[in-house]
């Protein structure tokens, strides 16, 4: 008799019953839900929840569960209707509470829920439903913002170390910054502290023209972080922004060389979204220069080296403010939308970080009786009709204004209140800082939607699919193999039992390609069972005894299983390594399921054949 390992048979009803459990969260199925998270950013909490379900009670709306999730509320509703009304009831409250987000929950009972690691697979957007963004991303203005960085940083060093320089302007063709001194007695002084501060730059000297300059070049490395490491800001902040508005499972990645991807589950009205993701509104804080005249700047166009020229946004006058930034929006800690208490005005309360809190309080202490001025700044790529000046449509502008230019008449630091805007920009300024900037201006160039009616029409076409293949697969197996027919059949369904498992354990998400790479590794592991039996068969038909013949055919085909399915096995890690969107869905799924039916056929069947036959005294022939 053949002694198979215990410790084997132990291996394979663990493997199987832990897929069964992490699977069984599916069978249960969904229910339109809205997340509830609340908009001062603090944790739901049994007061709030309270505070919403008394709301919904009063406009006749009631859920049919609900529990508190990841800081979140989450409310489960009978119908699409019930939960459209409650969106509704929740969004009209004044003023607003709750960021509200549409998405579906699982009817899973609550002792599996409280575990945490069971859940049900997560859908893609074509089978839930939603909106599908493909934002471009500007690199070449990084590399501008990049250049001006440097640019004002060899201001501050020529200022600080007693430097005379005539000019320092940066160039985005030739990626350089140019400083023009006033004596070539300084070239040394200035080339030694320039490496001193900033060594990664390649500095040359350009007698050129008569004057005497240095040129400092990005290398072509610098070049490749700065593109790579704005993408990577834009997608972490606008995943942020994704979560201030309360949108559930959200998809935000980088797609390609300069692309980045955003799927949003649920969301059926992109407006908001869009004008949310793309918007790159942030501040800066300068003095005003008192010194001189404005209006004679603008009217002869000569604005001194040491300040810019604006214009106040409530009546276009023009003011001088120092090229020195006080702090900016991207060293804001916080930032909240709020009417201001004696006026009754829109403000947005700020606080900044360490920093940019000891910059502040420094200004204020040697400034008071001076006027400081909060610029806004918005960059944006122009559609057809808008107009920017000195810009075509089609081309990125920004907009630079002065929203408030108030007298300091105290000393502050780290909080502090914005006034001068109006109360839908407040708001999303607010949103914007808290959020962060966007390290460089994006275009949307794709947008879909997806209605829920299409996804599930496609769950439900997928599943039919899948369910008429398995049923034909089941029946040739088990009219031309016989009683090893089902056999197969019965590692089949484990396979699928386990994918599905892997499918809940891990965050992936199943898309319409994902379907068809079950379907498709499912046609994997059938071959591999076909395979073995028709060694097995071999070995009969050679005159080997019954249960030689089972133990040969394993082994035996057991090197073609295992080359087929690593070389697959190789496509499908390089398709996930290279591949995104629906390519990568695809590769993800079908490396699973590979993975699935190396164990279960090999395994799997191993074990279930000799439990049946193996453990047989006398074998006189098989159903094979």
């Amino acid at each position: 008799m053949y002694q198979f390992a215990k410790w084997k048979y132990w291996l394979v009803i663990f493997v199987l019953v832990a897929g069964i459990l992490f699977a069984l969260p599916n069978i249960f199925g969904e229910e339109p839900s809205l997340q509830l998270a609340r908009r001062d950013r603090q944790p739901m909490d049994a007061t709030s929840e309270q505070m919403a379900r008394t709301l919904l009670t009063d406009k006749g709306v009631t859920p049919t569960a609900g529990y508190i999730e990841k800081n979140r509320l989450v409310l489960r509703f009978a119908t699409e209707d019930h939960q459209k009304q409650a969106r509704e009831a929740l969004l009209a409250q004044q003023p607003a509470q709750f960021n509200v987000a549409l998405s579906y929950a699982s009817r899973m009972p609550e002792f599996m829920r409280k575990m945490r690691i069971f859940k049900p697979m997560s859908l893609g957007l074509d089978l839930r439903g939603g909106v599908h963004f493909v934002y471009e991303v500007d690199v070449k203005s990084a590399l501008s913002q990049a250049l001006e960085r440097t640019e004002r940083e060899f201001r501050t060093i020529f200022r600080n170390k007693n430097i005379p320089y005539t000019s320092v302007t940066s160039d985005v063709t030739t990626n350089s910054v140019r400083a023009v001194l006033r004596d070539g007695q300084s070239t040394q002084a200035a080339l030694t502290e320039l490496r001193k501060q900033n060594g990664e730059l390649q500095y040359e000297e350009d007698d050129s023209g008569g004057t005497s300059a240095i040129v400092a070049k990005l290398t072509v490395e610098q070049v490749k972080t700065r593109q790579d490491q704005a993408i990577q800001q834009n997608v972490i902040t606008m995943r942020k922004r994704v979560d201030a508005l309360g949108i559930a499972e959200p998809i935000v990645a980088r797609q390609g060389a300069d692309r980045i991807m955003v799927e949003l589950p649920g969301v059926q009205d992109p407006n908001e979204v869009i004008r949310i993701l793309g918007a790159t509104a942030t501040l800066e804080f300068r003095l005003v220069d008192e010194a001189n005249d404005p209006y004679e700047a603008q009217r002869s166009k000569r604005v001194p080296i040491t300040s810019k020229l604006y214009k106040l946004r409530e009546n276009q006058a023009p003011i001088l403010l120092k090229r020195d930034v006080i702090a900016s929006g991207d060293q804001l800690t916080d930032a909240s939308y709020s009417l201001d208490q004696t006026q009754g005005l829109p403000s947005v309360n700020v606080k900044l970080d360490s920093r940019a809190s000891s910059e502040m309080l420094k200004t204020t202490q040697q400034n008071i009786g001076q006027r400081m001025g909060i610029v806004f700044i918005e960059r944006r790529r122009l559609t057809e009709g808008e107009q920017c000046e000195g810009v075509r449509s089609g081309e990125n502008c920004t907009q630079e204004d002065v929203i408030n230019a108030a007298t300091i008449r105290g000393v502050f630091s780290s909080s502090f209140q914005i006034t001068g805007v109006e109360a839908q920009e407040g708001k999303d300024l607010a949103l914007l800082l808290r959020a962060g900037s966007l390290a460089t201006p994006l275009s949307l160039i794709e947008q879909r939607i997806v209605g829920p009616t299409l996804g599930k029409e496609n769950i439900k076409r997928g599943w039919q699919a899948m369910a008429v293949g398995l049923v034909l697969t089941f029946i040739f197996m088990a009219i031309y193999y016989r009683a090893f027919g089902w056999v197969a059949n019965a590692v089949l369904l484990s396979n699928l039992v386990l994918t599905v498992g892997l499918l809940s354990l891990l965050p992936v998400s199943l898309t319409l390609p994902g379907i068809a790479a079950v379907l498709f590794h499912l046609g994997i592991a059938v071959d591999a069972n076909i395979l073995i039996y028709e060694r097995i068969r071999e070995e009969l038909r050679n005159g080997n005894s019954p249960r030689s013949a089972i133990n040969a055919g394993f082994e035996k085909a057991f090197a073609t299983i295992a080359d087929s399915n690593v070389t697959t096995l190789i496509a499908g890690v390089v398709l996930m390594g290279i591949g995104t969107g629906t390519i990568r869905s695809f590769a993800i799924v079908m490396t699973l399921g590979i993975l699935t039916s190396l164990f279960t056929s090999v395994v799997g069947s191993r074990a279930l054949v000799h439990a049946v036959w193996g453990r047989r005294a006398h074998i006189d022939k098989l159903s094979i």
